[in-house]
């Protein structure tokens, strides 16, 4: 892609190009003038005519006069040419380094926002990481309480078994010595009823004697 800036290097080339066919043009038309005089003097010495010769020459001169006048000139014109040429590729590069730099500038400026930008994210995605290792401190926190609280449940619960155990080892001991004791209180009835029938049958056998 063609930069802006690039557009007056380019007009500058193209008048600096069409300036050079102009003074080709007038180089030419001082060559011709020379190559004139030179034939015009070769002429007249051929013809051997010394007024012809004196004014031949005078000619000669008057156009050798011009094609240095034409030559004099197209060098001064070159020369400021050359140095406008130079002024207007210097403006030119000028403004092409400062549109660069503008755009060094721009660029600068748009990375450095978005470094700012990353720095602001990375800041606050910071923050939210610190607040995510409280909560989760926080709630490893909690979950060992709850821990250590379900180990004492747990103990308070194999204790209560083991009293529960034991309890329904006494109850079964205390049934059976409920049962055996309704045995002896059954026996030792049988034996009082046996006793005071005896007795009975004794008092009625007294009165009878």
């Amino acid at each position: 892609m063609t930069s802006p800036a690039a557009t007056p290097v380019t007009q500058v080339t193209s008048a600096a190009a069409a300036r050079r066919r102009q003074r080709s043009t007038r180089l030419t038309v001082a060559t011709l003038l020379l190559l004139l005089s030179a034939a015009l003097v070769t002429g007249t010495v051929a013809s051997g005519s010394w007024l012809l010769l004196v004014l031949a020459a005078a000619g000669a001169v008057v156009l050798g006069a011009a094609a240095t006048r034409i030559t004099h000139a197209e060098l001064v014109q070159s020369r400021r040419d050359a140095a406008r040429d130079r002024a207007a590729q210097a403006q030119a590069y000028r403004v092409l380094a400062e549109e660069r730099s503008a755009e060094h500038t721009a660029r600068v400026e748009d990375l450095r926002s978005r470094i700012a930008e990353r720095e602001q994210a990375l800041t606050e995605l910071g923050t939210v990481l610190s607040a995510t290792q409280r909560q989760a401190a926080d709630a490893a926190r909690d979950l060992a309480t709850e821990r250590r609280r379900t180990d004492r449940l747990e103990e308070d619960l194999l204790v209560a078994t083991r009293a529960l155990d034991a309890a329904s080892e006494q109850t079964t001991d205390a049934i059976m010595r409920v049962a055996e004791l309704e045995q002896e209180v059954d026996v030792l009835r049988a034996e009082l009823d046996t006793v005071t029938a005896a007795w009975h049958a004794a008092e009625g056998r007294r009165k009878h004697a």
